[in-house]
């Protein structure tokens, strides 16, 4: 592959600019600019020149081929976090013919390397991407090769099973043991098991992932705005005494306890012959039914008997003003309550989440409902056709790890990553 670099920090102005070089010569590369770099894995304070010139004093490292990140030879400059000083090496490595990395090129490489699997990159992208606890952690599971782990068990369990039935191919005129039969349909009932417990607990792994939404729902002036303002402490929505204010969907992005939650500040429902605030009628009841939780405000407890679901949560608002209604009290000019309705929506996501699998993405899913798939309805088949689903059910664990397949997915997934990673 070429060798190519980037800088493996954010761009801007900071403390360390780390720039990575990889591909064969890497190191080479970067003694053309620091001087000879004795040991691998190891940091030399270095002076950087270029044609005579002084570009900066950094901590240079190289590590061999097959010890790195990439699996490649790579050499790491750690600079000075200034612009100009990284701008000036970027000159001075692409005179020397090296090629500027694309976005998620070093982990591709990695993947392309035998590095990660596709299931550990794809939680990579995860990690890089969390913005809770619970993002962390999912992701953190996945890159550190728990998803990449259970698939080796099942492909175990597979090993096991196919070895057997194969035997009784192989040696039909022979003498099997009783036993035999009886232990492959364990095994795979044990896969089909495990595999439908993993499906179940995608919908909540997925939104662990990408966060739930929390449509904040009720007739105008029922004291929406003011409530999603006082949870975000800050203006977000514009509050005005004229009823239909609100006439778009108001996203509001929250760390709940660790859980990624947008709450969903959406117009006030009621028939009206306004045409732009019906669009916006129209929009917040089809956003509303898509949401996880709907919260429904209104002075007197009332809720939405369309939109209810199981689960939702009933506001009395405006409790300062007056007493009386159902529902959780809450004033959004006073603060009252609003602590309350937070934790009884964390307690209500939580519930939502206790059971979340370790696969979080479609693409995994659809490998494993087509591993799931190829096992119903082996029992009692030939051996021939048990083999033969055994073999699919490998096949659809290789796409899992991307193994085999994962070509149309690998433009998708790296064009995700930033310059750098």
């Amino acid at each position: 592959m070429e060798l190519v670099f980037a800088e493996a920090t954010p761009p801007g102005r900071g403390g360390v600019s780390v720039v990575r070089i990889s591909g064969a010569g890497a190191r080479q590369a970067a003694e053309r600019l620091a001087g000879p770099l004795p040991r691998a894995r190891h940091a030399y304070f270095r002076v950087l020149t270029c044609e005579g010139e002084e570009l900066d004093r950094a901590l240079v490292m190289w590590f061999e081929a097959g010890s790195s990140f990439t699996g490649e030879e790579v050499a790491e400059l750690h600079l000075h976090g200034a612009p100009v000083i990284v701008r000036r090496l970027t000159r001075a490595l692409l005179d020397r013919g090296l090629r500027q990395a694309e976005a998620g090129e070093f982990t591709r490489r990695a993947f392309l390397n035998g590095r990660l699997d596709l299931a550990e990159v794809e939680g990579l992208g995860d990690l890089l991407e969390a913005e809770t606890e619970a993002q962390r952690r999912l992701a953190l599971r996945a890159a550190g090769g728990e998803l990449s782990r259970k698939a080796d068990e099942w492909r175990a369990l597979l090993i096991r099973a196919g070895a057997l039935v194969e035997a009784s191919v192989d040696f039909a005129d022979e003498d099997i043991p009783d036993e035999v039969p009886s232990e492959v349909f364990d095994l795979l009932a044990q896969l089909r098991a495990d595999l439908d417990r993993q499906l179940d607990g995608f919908p909540a792994a997925e939104r662990l992932r990408s966060g739930f939404e929390v449509a904040i729902i009720g007739a105008p002036n029922a004291g929406k705005s003011s409530l999603i303002n006082r949870i975000a402490r800050r203006e977000v929505a514009l509050v005005s005494e004229i009823a239909g204010t609100t006439r778009d969907v108001i996203e509001l992005r929250i760390d709940l306890n660790g859980i990624a939650v947008t709450l969903l500040d959406t117009a006030g429902l009621r028939d009206t012959s306004d045409h732009v605030e019906g669009l916006g009628v129209s929009r917040a009841r089809q956003r509303a039914r898509a949401a996880d939780i709907r919260v429904h405000v209104s002075p007197s407890g009332d809720l939405d008997g369309e939109l209810w679901s199981d689960g939702d949560l009933v506001v009395r608002s405006k409790s300062d003003l007056a007493d009386g209604g159902t529902g959780l009290p809450v004033s959004s000019m006073t603060g009252e309550g609003v602590s309350e309705l937070l934790a009884a929506l964390d307690a209500a996501l939580r519930a939502r989440t206790a059971g979340a699998g370790l696969f979080s993405h479609e693409r995994q899913v659809r490998a494993l409902d087509d591993a799931r798939r190829a096992l119903t309805g082996v029992g009692g088949q030939p051996p021939e056709l048990i083999a033969e689903a055994i073999r699919q059910v490998s096949a659809s664990l290789d796409r899992l790890l991307g193994r085999i397949g994962a070509e149309d997915y690998l433009d998708v997934i790296f064009a995700q990553f930033c310059v750098g990673k």
